[in-house]
Parts: C-alpha cells; structure tokens; sequence
C-alpha cells in the first residue's frame, strides 16, 4: 500500500466565513448535514448564511453552483498542498498521496458528501451534474500527481478517477477510524483495479485513429451540467 501524506493538509474554511461567498457555501454544507438536497431552498440558505435573497444571488445562481464553488475550494487546497518530494514516486503513489490528501481536506464535509451521494440515488439529473463537477475536479488531482489529463484519454481518464474516488468516499463517509485504515484499504483497492484500466486505455489509445477519439463524442449536456461548467 502507498503511503499516507506526511505533511498536515490544510482544511479548507471553515463555517464561519466572512464575506458573502464563503457564508453562503457554509451555509448550505450545514444544511445538508441536517436536510434532504431537495428540501433545501434559497430563503433556507439565505437565512442560515445571514444574508437577504438579493444578496445570495448576487454571488450564486443555484444550489449547484454553491457546490462546484465548494469543490474549487478543495481543489485549490490539494493542489497547494502538493508535495514535491513526490515527484519521483511511482504515478500510483503519487495518485494515492493525492487523493488521500482531498479526503483529508473534505473532513468537515462529510455529512454534506453523505447526503449529496443519496440526493443522486434518488435524482438522475443530479447525479449527472455532480459527475460533470468530479471529472472536471479529477482531471487537477491528475495533474497534480503528474498524470496526464490532456485530451480524450486524459478526459477518460479523470472520468474512471470520478468514480473510482466515488466509491472510496462511501467507504470513507463511514470511516470512524483516526487512521482512516478502511478508507486506505479501499483506495489502495481501488486504484489497483484501475491500474488494469488504466493499462487497457493506454493499449486502445496507441491506434492513432481508433477508439480513443470516442471520447471526443460527447453528448449534449442536460442544463444541470451546464450550470456546473460554468460554475466551476
């Protein structure tokens, strides 16, 4: 198994920002640790933030938007805490400090994680949405552990990370342990399953004019992922 990073990763801001955005964000982290994704509205948000309607939407336009502003947050906290001595570990190791690292970051959020997995259960559309905001998440976690994710393997790629990064996170949402020992486990599981994957994409992208370019054939995306490009 790889190991854990060594260095404490920074969280990301806590409840109790000050300025609009991070009230707002906060706000709806807490909400979801106590209500259904659905039973959350504007005037709930707005109220649990301390700010009037006018001023939510002054800096967000949905509830999805709060959320890819949140990811960009954890993202930017993984990515500053990227460690450089890294750099001449195996990809996989490199993959497993990364991830291990976001986990990490996201402590604080994992009721919100716990309720967002169900609300997809029950909600295609969601689910699609939150897929389109973790490929664009995962592609950064890439590059960041110095794994390509340029292009249409690239975007494969980050897609096969979303939902191999899924699965861990219902491990890790009911991970108690201080050592995060179920979590590891399921990481280091997980990412030897998609080392095979992995290998299989590298063979299949080797035909200049084959299936890689599949990837490049993306459908229409429903409105819900549009507000989640734009958002994030």
């Amino acid at each position: 198994m790889a190991r854990k990073p060594k260095q404490e990763t920074p969280r990301t801001p806590p409840i109790g920002g000050t300025d609009d955005r991070d009230k707002a964000i906060n706000a709806l982290r807490a909400l979801l640790a106590e209500k259904r994704f659905e039973d959350v509205g504007f005037a709930d948000i707005a109220g649990r933030a301390g700010l009037s309607l006018a001023q939510l939407r002054n800096v967000f336009r949905s509830k999805l938007a709060i959320l890819a502003a949140r990811i960009k947050d954890i993202d930017r906290a993984v990515l500053g805490g990227t460690e450089s001595d890294m750099a001449e570990e195996p990809p996989r190791d490199r993959l497993f400090d990364v991830l291990m690292r976001r986990l990490e970051t996201m402590a604080d959020d994992k009721a919100m994680v716990r309720e967002l997995m169900r609300a997809a259960m029950r909600h295609p559309s969601l689910a699609l949405a939150l897929n389109a905001l973790a490929v664009n998440s995962q592609q950064w976690m890439l590059e960041a552990a110095g794994i390509d994710a340029a292009g249409p393997k690239g975007l494969l790629r980050a897609q096969g990370l979303a939902l191999l990064f899924a699965r861990v996170a219902a491990v890790w949402v009911d991970d108690e342990d201080e050592g995060s020992s179920r979590t590891m486990a399921a990481l280091d599981r997980e990412l030897n399953r998609g080392a095979r994957w992995a290998g299989l994409l590298d063979d299949l992208c080797m035909i200049p004019e084959g299936l890689c370019r599949i990837a490049q054939r993306r459908p229409r995306r429903r409105r819900g992922e549009d507000e989640a490009a734009e958002a994030a």
